[in-house]
């Protein structure tokens, strides 16, 4: 039995084996376009564990032949940087990948800068923090940053069947059969993880007995003990997923706190944060709307304490959320009125703009009839004055109509109904 986990041993060799990330290694995306061209600069990848940080820095290395080293900014002192800088200037160039690059301290970001500057060292840097919040200005400036995006299930099925299907540094030697259900299973229970879903598939091949013609069978029971997770989608199809967060919306959308709940815990045992949090920030928005303004913020601060917490803690935060979300007034009022404007925009009703509104702040506006006859409603009791906004083949139409079923709305509706009025 191999020492080192699968996941390490399927790392990619170069850029051409990389699953996922198109938006960065795809044909003429931005890193292949480095690499092809040899050119490398400094860069800072972020994004969720496990979805390719490790793995594109490996592979960059991979397709350049450039010495490649690994260091963790929290583990690794400033000596062992010394001894990839003494490497870097016997070879010339060395590629440091640098985990967890927010937790880099004064000293050791102080002792890197030269080298980052001269080029010998090459740094990517890995972390799961946001570099514009979490990592210091003077590397970050030296850095491109790039993020990663979560692995999509396709993705991390076409990583598993690769894993045994590879003799080599794969699982290719045992003789496996493993059922659509546990492949399934370990690609979504991953939650867009493939090293979690990787060391996952090796754990259960290399445990379970082989039959009499020395055949492993890895069924969904099987993946769901490997994994610690249960099974939460139950066709092959994986359509039960998405019933699942449909359900969790319109629930929401009927203020059925109960069924709610009982959708939100089977999001929580499939350990799916990431579709909780997006469609919970969704409905807050889409939803409750105007009714309940407050709602939208304290869904996503909800949704950050949960992410900080992870699970099972992660459970408290948004109950909390959903409850609030579920007992809400509702108002679809603003998706409604943006996607009405959207509609006239894409069917070719827009129209010029008027004289008045348009820019004036250039030499010959005035001569063009920009910005004249513009009154300023500041100028204007109550900041309002009568005044033609929209384009003409548009000027009385009216995208938002207003609900009245909570008070900040009520409010708006007001407000709006009083300027129609006076129109």
């Amino acid at each position: 039995m191999n020492i080192k986990p699968l996941a390490f041993r399927m790392r990619p060799r170069s850029i051409d084996e990389i699953i996922g990330q198109e938006h960065l290694v795809g044909e003429g995306k931005i890193i292949a376009r480095m690499v092809k061209a040899k050119q490398l600069s400094s860069m800072i990848l972020y994004g969720p564990p496990g979805i390719g940080k490790t793995s594109i820095a490996s592979a960059i290395a991979g397709s350049t032949k450039f010495a490649f080293r690994t260091l963790n900014a929290v583990t690794n002192n400033k000596k062992d940087m010394e001894i990839v800088a003494a490497e870097a200037k016997m070879s010339g160039k060395v590629i440091l990948l640098l985990d967890e690059v927010h937790r880099l301290d004064k000293a050791k970001q102080d002792f890197l800068l030269p080298y980052l500057e001269n080029g010998m060292i090459t740094l990517i840097g890995a972390t799961t923090s946001n570099p514009y919040h979490a990592i210091n200005p003077a590397i970050r400036s030296r850095c491109q940053i790039f993020e990663l995006k979560s692995l999509e299930t396709n993705d991390i099925t076409k990583a598993l069947e690769r894993a045994l299907h590879d003799e080599e540094r794969g699982l290719g030697a045992y003789k496996t059969d493993v059922s659509l259900d546990a492949l399934t299973h370990f690609a979504t229970a991953s939650n867009g993880d493939v090293r979690s879903a990787l060391n996952a598939l090796e754990l259960a091949v290399i445990s379970t007995e082989p039959d009499d013609s020395g055949t492993i069978h890895i069924d969904l029971q099987i993946a769901e003990e490997c994994m610690q997770k249960k099974s939460f989608s139950h066709d092959k199809d994986g359509d039960a997923h998405y019933d699942v967060l449909s359900a969790f919306q319109k629930s929401i959308r009927g203020s059925d706190v109960n069924a709610a709940l009982h959708y939100l815990g089977r999001l929580v045992e499939a350990g799916d944060l990431v579709s909780i949090a997006r469609r919970m920030v969704v409905i807050a928005y889409e939803d409750i709307g105007l009714a309940n303004p407050q709602a939208g913020p304290r869904a996503l601060a909800a949704v950050e304490a949960a992410e900080r917490l992870g699970f099972p803690e992660a459970r408290i935060p948004l109950a909390n959320s959903v409850i609030e979300l579920c007992l809400s007034p509702k108002s679809n009022t603003a998706i409604s009125a943006i996607d009405a404007a959207l509609s006239d925009i894409r069917s070719g009703h827009s129209g010029d703009v008027p004289d008045h509104l348009k820019d004036a702040h250039y030499k010959g506006a005035t001569e063009l009839g920009r910005g004249i006859g513009y009154l300023y409603p500041h100028d204007y009791e109550n900041g309002w004055v009568k005044q033609q906004y929209l384009p003409d083949k548009l000027r009385r139409k009216k995208y938002y109509i207003p609900k009245k079923s909570g008070k900040f709305e009520q409010a708006l509706a007001s407000v709006y109904e009083n300027i129609d009025k006076k129109k």
